[in-house]
């Protein structure tokens, strides 16, 4: 099982759809995913990391608007005869009145704010998809919860079975050991299997209750919400898998879209450092009224009108910012790094679910033979007890092997739905956003010793 760009695999580049538990055609599992994905709280930690980052790209675009402030201030105190203040006001009190509207703007030309916002928006994209993922991870839980719980009932059934047929030996034996025909051996040894039986199933019970709970838990509700759910295990169908996959296909996947994200936020994070190296030029405008008492506050001749322009160049500051950058370009290489690393565990986590399907595929085959066999077997041990060729010793003696067929016939089926959902989990769950796939290397041009 490999990965390509072939036209031969485009068929499957929309698979898995984004409501990829339709096609399973349960309704009662399409209406617990969508009661999850309406009220588990799971899902509000994401949603409020989601909601930070739009607030930070909100605040990094206001740095590139101009700024407007106003204020008004009044304060009442008394003039010193000796100060700076001259008569008549000296020695007296006196209210000190202010109204000033005031406009700022920073002059982005070296980009630095453009960065910052690229960079939060960058963020922002990667919250958005991470919070897909997580939708998908819950989607992804419910179903494998569901057809887990699928598998313990059909075994309790199994087991509920074989408990019958157990009982059945066991009196058949007793009866044996009556007639002479058997020894206390095999009789205790008959004996011995129902309580180990009833040990099995009381463990399934277990596993089934707690199974029901952690399904609630996922719904947003307490752990009786589940009791009534009885789910069936779907039959095993054959996917068609082709020989490849278009490695496009991991485009759908929501962890290896947030982190190029990620590493697209932290380049834009290392130019915003770049640009402080650069002047700072800041151009602010102001007009307002000042005065010394109420009388002459608002006359013209109070008016403070001015402009001003401040430039700012760091000279000397012991390193701090070359370390600034050092950290910085650090993080654009890690982020680098995690993407390479997410990148080559989604292609590992595909190709692993790929190879379990075809490997139970095989497995199934031999297991539907083996059953087919066990049934057989079982059909004719009863025509011979019938027609008086052989005892019903012989009988409950080959259904054992029916019992323990059925029960590696659950096990494999329920393996291969659990699978199933797996590699859909690995495809992404029909995330709809693409990206570039291929691994990242450091950006060449980000050298510490530039500046």
């Amino acid at each position: 099982m490999g990965f390509c760009g072939s036209a031969a695999a485009e068929a499957h580049t929309d698979w898995p759809r984004d409501d990829w538990w339709q096609q399973l055609q349960d309704p009662v599992l399409n209406a617990l995913i969508a009661q999850a994905l309406a009220d588990s709280p799971s899902l509000q930690a994401t949603e409020a990391r989601l909601t930070r980052a739009r607030a930070t790209a909100d605040e990094a675009e206001s740095a590139l608007w101009p700024q407007i402030d106003a204020s008004l201030s009044t304060t009442r105190q008394r003039f010193s005869e000796n100060g700076l203040i001259p008569p008549p006001f000296a020695g007296t009190f006196q209210s000190i009145n202010e109204v000033q509207l005031s406009a700022g703007w920073q002059a982005d030309f070296f980009g630095r704010n453009r960065e910052q916002l690229k960079a939060a928006l960058g963020e922002l994209r990667a919250s958005e998809v991470e919070n897909r993922a997580a939708r998908l991870l819950l989607a992804t839980r419910v179903a494998r919860s569901y057809y887990q719980l699928s598998r313990l009932l059909a075994q309790r059934a199994v087991l509920a079975e074989r408990s019958r047929q157990r009982s059945d030996l066991a009196a058949l034996v007793e009866r044996r050991f009556k007639a002479g025909l058997d020894t206390a051996v095999e009789l205790e040894s008959a004996r011995g299997v129902l309580p180990e039986n009833a040990r099995d199933i009381g463990a399934l019970d277990e596993q089934v209750a707690i199974n029901r709970h952690a399904l609630a838990a996922l719904l947003g509700q307490g752990p009786d919400a589940a009791a009534a759910l009885a789910p069936s295990l779907p039959a095993a169908r054959p996917l068609a898998l082709p020989d490849s996959l278009p490695a496009d296909l991991l485009g759908h996947r929501a962890d290896v879209v947030a982190a190029r994200w990620r590493v697209e936020a932290s380049v834009h994070n290392l130019e915003a450092t770049k640009a402080l190296f650069y002047p700072n030029i800041n151009l602010r405008a102001f007009t307002g009224f000042s005065a010394i008492g109420y009388s002459t506050w608002l006359n013209a001749g109070s008016q403070t009108p001015g402009i001003g322009l401040a430039i700012s160049l760091p000279i000397f500051d012991a390193g701090r910012l070359r370390n600034l950058y050092r950290t910085t370009a650090s993080q654009v290489d890690s982020a680098v790094a995690s993407y390479n690393a997410t990148l080559l565990d989604a292609l590992r986590d595909v190709a692993d679910q790929l190879t379990t399907l075809r490997a139970l595929d095989v497995q199934l085959a031999r297991q539907d033979e083996a059953l087919a066999s066990a049934r057989r077997a079982y059909r004719l041990a009863e025509r011979r007890y019938e027609a008086g060729i052989s005892d019903r010793l012989n009988v409950l003696n080959v259904e054992t092997n029916l019992i323990a067929q059925r029960r590696s016939a659950v096990d494999l089926q329920a393996r291969w739905i659990d699978a199933r959902i797996r590699l859909i989990d690995a495809l992404g769950g029909g995330f709809a956003a693409t990206d570039a796939l291929e691994p990242l290397a450091a950006v060449p041009d980000l050298l510490i010793d530039k500046h």
